[in-house]
């Protein structure tokens, strides 16, 4: 039987290629961040409604859920760099636009919607291509070292740009001068990226096996894959329900201007909290592995992201919320980690891409239609302090009450054991 202990996850960086590209998308997705919070902060500051704020998320959503199914297809089928470094340009374009009628003073709420709508579609198209290449450019004793270090990198973003922007904000004062200038120095980061990916040695074009199905066929092999694997489907519907009842990061920003009146400075360190937790989470499991029965743990560590969400809710201390928030995001490493890794090794290269874009809807749509959700919820109070009270602690319960429900209904997550799986699916192919 062969070997599935990893190696240290520092060493994926000696692969030239996968260090360009992982250091190449901190820059990005640093920069990325930035802009997130700027759209919340900048929508906030047109209209102080907490349903604008969640059909921010919407905007996300419906792209991701239109376009992530077609953008697992292009995957599989035509070379992932050049598709990522199209997908790239593109987002380049969005943040460029974004700053250029921001800075003219030219923006609306609806064009903030729909530029958030061209980026989200883009997204629909890298992500897929963007960890289905990840496998080729490391061999496989290395892969679960390089998936963490990938989270780490996307949790390190996470504090970085929440942080960067909130001081930007904060600085530029009144107005938008700060949110133009996030939007230019997203634009500037996304260069980072492709020049990693034009100098990148390792091919991203599919092998012949990669053509055998086409179209709706390409379409109906992912999908048949993705929903007759059990658990794959109970730890991707677990994570949507989890996300979709707790996904109320977008009501961040009347927390911290009207609950706990730290004001835009303020928000950038709560905004950056959930990514400070996700990187201690991650750098954790980097440096000690995992005990048996992970499944256990990935239900233990749901279970902890829905009760860290009521305190986050009931909190009216700015330290208490700023814990929670960071408990949010280590619980959430560890229950990603664990899906992370075990799909990318049950799945065949030539389906790896489509099976992102699946886990895409449920991983990216989950937490943007909670955001949604979160809103309408809120804007049912006469009061926007009660509003959000309620929607993030109802939220936090149902997460809480989800996963002791299939918990109970579903033995074979309480016993699943990463070694054993990766062995089976290993021999079975």
């Amino acid at each position: 039987m062969p070997s599935h202990e990893s190696r240290a996850p520092y060493l994926a960086l000696a692969h030239r290629d996968y260090r360009r590209l992982i250091v190449s998308q901190l820059l990005s997705l640093t920069g990325s961040q930035m802009q997130v919070v700027a759209i919340n902060w900048h929508v906030y500051l047109l209209t102080k409604s907490p349903l604008a704020l969640g059909i921010v998320g919407l905007t996300r959503v419906v792209p991701i859920v239109a376009f992530s199914l077609w953008g697992g297809v292009v995957a599989d089928r035509h070379d992932r760099r050049r598709v990522m470094i199209a997908t790239q340009v593109a987002m380049t374009a969005v943040a460029l636009a974004l700053w250029g009628t921001t800075f003219a003073g030219h923006e609306t709420l609806w064009l903030i919607y729909a530029l958030n709508a061209l980026s989200a579609s883009a997204v629909a198209f890298d992500g897929p291509s963007r960890q289905a290449l990840i496998p080729r450019l490391v061999p496989p004793a290395d892969l679960p070292g390089a998936l963490t270090l990938n989270l780490s990198v996307f949790q390190a973003s996470l504090i970085g740009g929440p942080a960067l922007a909130g001081l930007l904000i904060a600085h530029a004062g009144e107005g938008t001068r700060g949110l133009a200038l996030i939007y230019l120095l997203n634009a500037l980061s996304f260069l980072a990226v492709i020049y990693a990916l034009v100098t990148m040695h390792t091919s991203g074009a599919p092998t012949a096996e990669h053509g055998q199905t086409e179209g709706w066929s390409a379409l109906r092999e992912g999908l048949r894959f993705v929903f007759t694997t059990p658990l794959m489907v109970w730890t991707m519907g677990l994570d949507f329900l989890a996300t979709f009842f707790s996904g109320a990061m977008s009501l961040l920003p009347i927390f911290a201007d009207q609950v706990l009146k730290v004001g835009a400075r303020g928000y950038g360190v709560l905004a950056a909290a959930p990514a400070v937790g996700a990187l201690l989470g991650s750098l954790l499991l980097s440096i000690r592995p995992l005990p048996p029965r992970q499944g256990r743990i990935f239900l233990w560590s749901v279970a902890a992201f829905g009760a860290a969400t009521i305190v986050f809710g009931l909190s009216r201390s700015f330290w208490l919320t700023l814990a929670a928030l960071a408990g949010v995001g280590f619980a959430d490493a560890i229950s990603t980690v664990i899906r992370q890794t075990l799909r990318q090794f049950i799945t065949p290269d030539r389906l790896r891409g489509r099976m992102t874009s699946v886990n895409m809807i449920f991983f990216m749509g989950g937490p943007q239609l909670g955001e949604l959700e979160a809103g309408v919820v809120a804007s049912l109070f006469a009061s926007a302090v009660i509003g959000v009270t309620v929607s993030v602690v109802s939220g936090g319960i149902a997460t809480v009450a989800i996963t002791a429900a299939i918990a109970a209904a579903a033995p074979m997550i309480r016993r699943y054991d990463f070694r054993e799986s990766i062995a089976a699916e290993t021999l079975e192919g």
